[in-house]
This record gives structure tokens, sequence and C-alpha cells, in this order.
């Protein structure tokens, strides 16, 4: 009788290996060893919850004058002050944190949707078409995006809509390249030849193939873009030709206090200052973070 000899096994090794971490988990593990990120995301939390959650439990009137409270300091009744027609300053940071962010936000993803679908677009097409289109990339990004935001601003006053649509269609054009240099590299891989050479489409290779393995550049891109939108918002309000009243935001509340500042009521100021550089340095640091953590040639 033949014995069948096992082969040696050191005490304590596992009978299978142990299945391989997906790229998402290895991922999510790299983001979360990033300090800043991870800062910079409870930051965007806490913004969130501040201007969309905190007027349910901190209610003010936003809209009437009130001038019997007019620019008064900060005390247990109003813990930021009041401004020159009586609101509070608390409850004006978050109504004007929720247009803030809400325009910031709704244009930075139109512009990623834009640039995503012209970038996949030009790098797949290859040749002509995609010299033609991203030579009106090049010739868009010459153009100062608040050079064009100042110009419409001033012949019309755009409501959130159309503040929206404005932000989107002048920022598409850096996520379009960054789209686009990954299609190039895409579109030549094995699986997308294969599908074209079985009768595929180009619709198909593009919505089945190039853009689902171009997310990681899509999210990062989208973070800058949110940014970007949440910057230019600010600019433009500032100078008076964004949201009007009675609505605000925080670039039009630095603007109706920068001169009240000049008497002393700082509190005018400083808060919808320090909340724009907080913002937009989070969404920055998120998307420096899930740059680090989607690049392959970093993943230990």
């Amino acid at each position: 009788m033949s014995t069948v000899m096992q082969p040696d096994r050191a005490p304590g090794t596992a009978t299978t290996p142990e299945p391989a971490a997906s790229g998402t988990r290895l991922a999510v593990r790299r983001f979360l060893r990033n300090r800043l990120a991870v800062v910079g995301l409870g930051v965007v939390v806490f913004f969130v919850l501040f201007c969309f959650a905190g007027p349910l439990v901190y209610s003010t009137d936003q809209t009437h004058t009130l001038l019997h409270q007019v620019n008064l300091a900060p005390s247990g009744a109003h813990w930021l002050g009041t401004d020159a027609v009586g609101h509070d300053e608390l409850g004006r940071l978050m109504y004007g944190g929720k247009v803030s962010m809400t325009v910031g936000l709704a244009a930075g993803v139109l512009a990623t949707v834009i640039g995503t679908l012209w970038g996949a677009a030009a790098g797949y097409a290859g040749g002509w078409v995609d010299a033609v289109m991203m030579r009106i990339v090049d010739a868009g990004i010459a153009i100062p995006a608040l050079f064009i935001l100042l110009v419409v601003s001033a012949i019309t006053t755009p409501g959130l809509g159309g503040l929206v649509l404005i932000l989107g269609f002048v920022s598409w054009l850096v996520p379009s390249r960054l789209v686009r240099a990954e299609t190039l590299t895409l579109k030549n891989r094995d699986y997308v030849l294969t599908l074209r050479a079985i009768g595929g489409t180009h619709s198909r290779a593009i919505t089945r193939h190039i853009l689902p393995n171009s997310v990681s550049t899509i999210v990062v891109a989208a973070t800058f873009q949110i940014a970007d939108a949440i910057l230019l918002v600010a600019y433009v309000s500032y100078l008076g030709l964004g949201v009007q009243p009675p609505s605000t935001d925080w670039g039009g509340m630095l603007s109706a206090g920068l001169t009240a500042a000049y008497s002393g009521y700082w509190w005018l100021i400083l808060p919808p200052g320090l909340a724009i550089i907080l913002v937009v340095w989070a969404f920055n640091a998120i998307g420096d973070g899930l740059r680090d953590a989607f690049d392959v040639r970093g993943r230990g």
C-alpha cells in the first residue's frame, strides 16, 4: 500500500491564502493614512451639518430688517453679533454657507460632467477630431474664468440656477484635459480593442470601459472643481455681482462687512472669511488625498 506524502508545512501556516484586498479598499486605507485629507473631510462634514442642519436648531430671521439690534457685538443672545440691518451673524453664516456650498457643489459636479464627456470623446476619437476639440479647450483656458463671470454678471444678474450654469460652463476645461489624457491610455487596452474587434459600438466602449476605469481621475478632478467654484462664487459676490439680497453667501457677507469692519465690527468679516478659507482648503486637501490614494505607483 502506497502512502501519499504530504508536503511539510510550518506550524501556524494557513492552508488557504488570504484574499487580496480590493483596489478600493487599498485606496481607502491610503486616504485614511493621509492626516490632512482626513482633517479636510472632517471640516467639510462639519460645514455641511453647520449650514444645512444648523438652521433647524438655531432659527433666526434673515429676511426682515431689525433696526433695534443693528451692529450688536457678540453676546449670549447673538453669538457672533448682528450686521448692519440687524440680522443675526451666526444665522447669516449658516444661510450664506448653504448658498455657497450648494452653488459650489452643483457647479463643480456640472463642470466635471461636461469636462468628462468632452475629454472622453476627444481622446477616444483621436485624429483631427481630437485636435479641434482640444484647441477649443486651449482657447477657453487662455481666457480667465473670473473675467467671463464678471462680464456675464455685468450684463445680467443671474439667480442661483443661472450662477450654477455659468460656473459650470467656465470650469469644465481642466477636467476635460485630465480625462482626455486618461482616455488616450485606456483606449489601447486589450479589453477595449477586443470589444471593437467583436463589433462593439464606440458609445459602449466609452460608457462601459473608458469612463468606469477613469473614475479615480474624475473624482479627484471633481473635488478641485468644487473648491474652485466656491471660491469663484465668493469673488463674484464680493464684487456685488452674485447672489442678490435678501439672499447672501459668504462672499456677499464679506463685501457687506468690509466697510463696517473699519468701524471695529470685526465679527462681520472674520467668520465668513475663515469659512471660505477652511472650506476651500478642505476640498483641496481631500483632492490631494484622493489623488495619492488612487496613485498605483505609490501603493505598497
